[in-house]
Protein backbone atom coordinates (compact mmCIF):
# COMPACT_ATOMS: atom_id res chain seq x y z
CA UNK A 1 0.00 0.00 0.00
CA UNK A 2 1.45 3.56 -0.90
CA UNK A 3 0.14 7.02 -0.83
CA UNK A 4 0.68 10.37 -2.69
CA UNK A 5 1.68 13.44 -0.58
CA UNK A 6 1.32 17.17 -2.34
CA UNK A 7 2.54 19.71 -0.70
CA UNK A 8 1.76 23.86 -2.37
CA UNK A 9 2.43 26.68 -0.39
CA UNK A 10 5.06 29.61 0.03
CA UNK A 11 8.27 28.24 -0.45
CA UNK A 12 10.05 28.39 3.19
CA UNK A 13 12.99 26.63 5.14
CA UNK A 14 11.86 23.39 6.81
CA UNK A 15 9.21 22.56 4.61
CA UNK A 16 10.55 19.02 3.38
CA UNK A 17 11.81 18.32 6.88
CA UNK A 18 8.37 18.89 8.50
CA UNK A 19 6.28 16.71 6.17
CA UNK A 20 9.04 13.54 6.13
CA UNK A 21 8.80 13.99 9.83
CA UNK A 22 5.15 13.38 9.66
CA UNK A 23 5.79 10.56 7.90
CA UNK A 24 8.51 8.95 10.07
CA UNK A 25 6.09 9.33 13.19
CA UNK A 26 3.41 7.37 11.34
CA UNK A 27 6.08 4.86 9.85
CA UNK A 28 5.41 5.76 6.43
CA UNK A 29 8.48 4.95 4.37
CA UNK A 30 9.26 7.55 1.91
CA UNK A 31 10.12 5.91 -1.34
CA UNK A 32 10.42 9.01 -3.94
CA UNK A 33 10.47 12.73 -3.69
CA UNK A 34 10.26 15.46 -6.42
CA UNK A 35 9.89 18.68 -5.79
CA UNK A 36 10.12 22.49 -7.86
CA UNK A 37 10.03 26.17 -6.56
CA UNK A 38 8.11 28.31 -8.64
CA UNK A 39 9.27 31.63 -8.05
CA UNK A 40 8.83 31.72 -4.45
CA UNK A 41 5.82 28.77 -4.83
CA UNK A 42 6.99 25.11 -3.25
CA UNK A 43 5.66 22.16 -4.90
CA UNK A 44 6.07 18.69 -3.62
CA UNK A 45 4.78 15.11 -4.39
CA UNK A 46 5.66 12.33 -2.31
CA UNK A 47 5.06 8.88 -2.64
CA UNK A 48 5.11 6.66 0.57
CA UNK A 49 5.36 2.92 1.75
CA UNK A 50 2.08 2.45 3.93
CA UNK A 51 2.78 -1.03 5.01
CA UNK A 52 4.10 -0.30 8.21
CA UNK A 53 1.81 2.20 9.59
CA UNK A 54 1.58 2.13 13.04
CA UNK A 55 -1.80 4.23 12.72
CA UNK A 56 -4.70 4.21 10.44
CA UNK A 57 -4.31 5.99 7.42
CA UNK A 58 -6.83 8.56 8.07
CA UNK A 59 -4.83 9.63 10.99
CA UNK A 60 -1.71 10.13 8.95
CA UNK A 61 -4.08 12.19 6.38
CA UNK A 62 -5.51 14.20 9.24
CA UNK A 63 -2.27 14.73 10.39
CA UNK A 64 -1.07 16.24 7.20
CA UNK A 65 -4.08 18.34 6.54
CA UNK A 66 -3.45 20.14 9.99
CA UNK A 67 0.08 20.31 9.66
CA UNK A 68 -0.71 22.25 6.06
CA UNK A 69 -2.71 24.35 7.95
CA UNK A 70 -0.56 25.47 10.78
CA UNK A 71 2.56 26.06 8.13
CA UNK A 72 -0.04 28.06 5.71
CA UNK A 73 0.53 24.71 3.37
CA UNK A 74 -2.01 22.78 1.23
CA UNK A 75 -1.55 19.30 2.19
CA UNK A 76 -2.84 16.57 0.40
CA UNK A 77 -2.79 13.09 1.21
CA UNK A 78 -4.19 10.17 -1.08
CA UNK A 79 -4.08 6.75 -1.15
CA UNK A 80 -2.66 5.00 -4.33
CA UNK A 81 -5.79 3.16 -5.20
CA UNK A 82 -8.40 6.32 -5.08
CA UNK A 83 -5.36 7.64 -6.92
CA UNK A 84 -5.18 5.43 -9.68
CA UNK A 85 -8.98 4.80 -10.48
CA UNK A 86 -8.95 8.99 -10.08
CA UNK A 87 -6.61 8.72 -13.24
CA UNK A 88 -7.50 5.20 -14.96
CA UNK A 89 -8.78 6.24 -18.60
Amino acid sequence: MRAIITVIGKDTVGILAKVSSKCAQYNANVIEVTQSILQDLFCMIMLVDLSKLNEPFAELADAMTQLGKEENLSIHTMHEDIFNCMHHI
